[in-house]
């Protein structure tokens, strides 16, 4: 069996076997990582655990790459200088009551997403509003 450490902040640790059948990998916390803003946002779940975005418009936050039961994790969501945007959610992400949170609109406001990786396609994800 092999095991193999990642630091998002950089270097990793392996622990190898001949059996490779069995090989885990666990990211572990690291600095907070900048998603890239554009129309359509996906987080890297293998990349880091917490996420911070500054929204320049309406987005969409897409469903994650590499999701794994068991990940816990936040993404900090920064209203740009103008403020009043909006952000939809990929199916994967599950809010309380089944809706998607309505996110602070004033400029520079922060709201902050925390999520538990229920399942590769099931997020339970509890927002805080006006974070900051």
């Amino acid at each position: 069996m092999g095991v193999v450490i990642q630091n998002p902040s950089g270097g990793s640790v392996s622990f190898d076997s001949a059996n490779t059948a069995n090989d885990y990998t666990l990211t572990l916390p690291g600095a907070v990582g900048t998603l890239t803003d554009g129309a359509t946002i996906t987080p890297d779940l293998t990349a880091n655990s917490t996420f911070s975005v500054t929204l320049g418009g309406n987005r969409t936050m897409a469903n994650p790459t590499s999701p794994i039961a068991g990940q816990t994790g936040s993404i900090f969501i920064v209203q740009d200088g103008t403020g009043s945007r909006t952000l939809s959610w990929g199916s994967y992400w599950d809010f309380i009551g089944g809706t998607a949170p309505t996110l602070s609109t004033d400029p520079d406001a922060v709201d902050r997403v925390d999520y538990v990786v229920r399942s590769a396609t099931s997020i339970h994800a509890v927002f805080t509003a006006n974070y900051s």
